[in-house]
């Protein structure tokens, strides 16, 4: 399988599919440090990404953010001291589709690379 890190985003319209159970089974392993979690129905992606201050943390949400913007995919940044909360799900479909598998997986490359 390709390396989901290296795969663009592909416009999502209201009616996409949403991934199939067997999907998520073959996707999730890529991206193991995410959760999937459930918020009213809605499947999302999740992962807490930890600093040693606010300075790398805001660092990093800024760089997610610009990969969003890039990628016209966009996530909830949660930003505290220390920590950034990054949770992936798709607002048009309400649920989980093969861009936020990318987009956890480029969220994941980012947070390997050290911050200039």
């Amino acid at each position: 399988m390709t390396e989901l890190r290296k795969e663009s985003c592909v416009a999502c319209r209201a009616g996409s599919p949403k991934v199939t159970n067997e999907e998520v089974r073959r996707l999730h392993p890529i991206v193991p440090e995410w959760s999937i979690s459930n918020e009213e129905g809605v499947y999302h992606l999740d992962r807490t990404f930890e600093f040693e201050d606010f300075e790398q943390a805001i660092t990093f949400a800024n760089l997610v953010g610009n990969t969003a913007e890039e990628e016209d995919h966009h996530p909830r940044l949660t930003v505290e001291w220390g920590s950034v909360k990054v949770s992936w799900w798709t607002h048009k479909i309400k649920g989980l589709h093969r861009n936020d598998f990318i987009m956890a997986a480029k969220s994941d490359e980012i947070y390997s690379k050290p911050a200039n």
